[in-house]
């Protein structure tokens, strides 16, 4: 059988155990730049998510964690290194390994409105982390929390096709966070029941860590008619023989609404701890605007981002199942550690076309551009016009600036709209006007900025230009 391998920890593993046979062949790190392929029915995101996209991979092997430690800080450094070169205004975030696996992982994410992740960024003391990750802190309800508030008792309410949180708490007129999700998971292929108040959402990288399984996924209809003797939509925690474990918001709630593993009914007046009772407490859920930094205290920003990179520290999740093994100073035989470490190289540019732009078009930076500046003679009928742009053009290609010159047929308001649109850094306009005063006008695409150099200083200003900025 043939696959399309998504990553390839295991084959690069594969490949150190058959080669690698002492720890003097270690540290060693193996990289590939590799098209790669993604499910994808159609592309999303503009150019961002596409079927096709070239991926630069790299793997580390080393004889200890500590030695591992040091490789991870060396991609790590050079990753910021290379996103700092692109201008790109990206934030290292804590990650979830997810299936990659391993115990700690990065994410070098770009805010920006169609990302397809969200991170939690505090602007006071610097912590950013993707949601999946982020830590939610206990609230304190203050002396006697909500003990003041009487108990009421538990009543059956009849919710004909009501299901979701939005419908229940429109039908009876509750607010959201006055209701209990129930959620079945099968963790391995054992029922639990996770309770998330109704305005929450649910962090399954959490759950699965807090869990410790390898499979976590969402029990379907049939299953939770099994487990509840309900339909979808009405489980609830009253009743349940089987694991309930809470988020520890929970724990606070009075007079709750919560499904009643019966059709088309919900219990009101439910309390926890007297109505049902919870396993475990912990941090279930997904970090909101509402939440305090995890680190510091202040207030957080949820925002979208563009994953561009990922570092993975493995350990030896690949190495043992594979034998990736070596012999160390004494002969005995350990497994190699790993780190993993993975860049969208497509999506660099991607990322950059959807973050830096204006309504006239792109606006490249110097070390990314398709040229770092433009030659446009705006009168090319007129041979001193012509000349000059021609020759600017030619001083700029033997001092190594890679300039491009627009010496087509076209009027010049056409050659300025597609100078901007394309996104050139610098545009070097030669015109009749500006040449009778020995001058040359010269244009930041960046700002907008216009002056006029003088014609003899020209080349060295755009060569200086273009040097600060690399």
């Amino acid at each position: 059988e043939t696959a399309l391998g998504p990553t390839h920890e295991e084959i690069v593993t594969d490949l150190v155990a058959r080669e690698v046979r002492s720890y003097k062949d270690l540290p060693l790190i193996l990289y590939q730049v590799q098209n790669k392929f993604r499910d994808e029915v159609r592309p999303r995101f503009g150019v961002v998510r596409s079927c096709e996209f070239i991926m630069k991979d790299a793997y580390s092997f080393d004889v200890d964690v500590e030695s591992m430690e040091k490789s991870y800080k060396l991609m790590y450094d050079a990753y910021c290194k290379i996103f700092d070169r692109c201008a790109l205004p990206y934030l290292a975030v804590e990650a979830d390994p997810g299936l990659m696996g391993g115990s700690v992982s990065h994410e070098f994410m770009v805010p920006c409105d169609i990302g397809e992740d969200r991170i939690a960024v505090c602007s006071v003391c610097g912590y950013a982390a993707s949601t999946e990750v982020a830590a939610v802190k206990e609230r304190n309800m203050g002396q006697g929390g909500n003990n003041k508030i009487p108990r009421k008792k538990m009543e059956e309410v009849r919710t004909p096709g009501v299901t979701t949180v939005e419908q229940v708490s429109a039908f009876l007129k509750v607010k959201a966070s006055d209701l209990i999700k129930t959620l079945i998971y099968l963790g391995d292929n054992s029922p639990v029941a996770v309770l998330i108040r109704g305005d929450h959402e649910a962090n399954e990288a959490k759950i699965k860590k807090y869990l410790k399984v390898k499979v976590l996924e969402l029990a379907d209809a049939e299953k939770i008619r099994q487990f509840t003797g309900g339909d979808m939509g009405f489980s609830g925690p009253v009743g349940l023989s089987m694991r309930i474990i809470a988020d520890r918001d929970i724990k606070d709630m009075v007079n709750c609404v919560t499904g009643a593993n019966k059709k088309d009914t919900h219990l009101s007046n439910v309390n926890p701890d007297l109505d049902f009772k919870v396993g475990e407490y912990f941090d279930a859920r997904v970090i909101t605007p509402d939440d305090p930094c995890p680190k510091c205290n202040s207030s957080i920003t949820l925002k979208h981002a563009i994953e561009i990179g990922h570092t993975f520290k493995l350990g030896t999740k690949y190495s043992e199942p594979l034998g990736a093994m070596f012999l160390d100073a004494n002969g005995k035989e350990k497994p190699v550690i790993m780190g993993c470490y993975g860049i969208g190289v497509n999506r660099i540019l991607a990322t950059l076309v959807e973050t830096s732009y204006d309504k006239d078009g792109i606006i490249w930076p110097v070390s990314l551009s398709p040229c770092e500046a433009v030659v446009v003679p705006v009168n090319k009928e007129e041979k001193d016009v012509s000349d000059q742009a021609e020759n600017i053009y030619q001083d700029l290609l033997n001092l190594g600036i890679d300039a491009i010159i627009d010496d087509r047929d076209k009027t010049a308001g056409v050659k300025f709209k597609d100078s901007d649109l394309v996104g050139f850094p610098y545009q070097i306009i030669v015109g009749k006007r500006s040449l009778e005063q020995n001058k040359i006008e010269f244009k930041d695409r960046s700002t907008g900025k216009k002056e006029l150099i003088d014609k003899d200083k020209i080349v060295d200003f755009v060569r200086e230009k273009i040097a600060s900025q690399k």
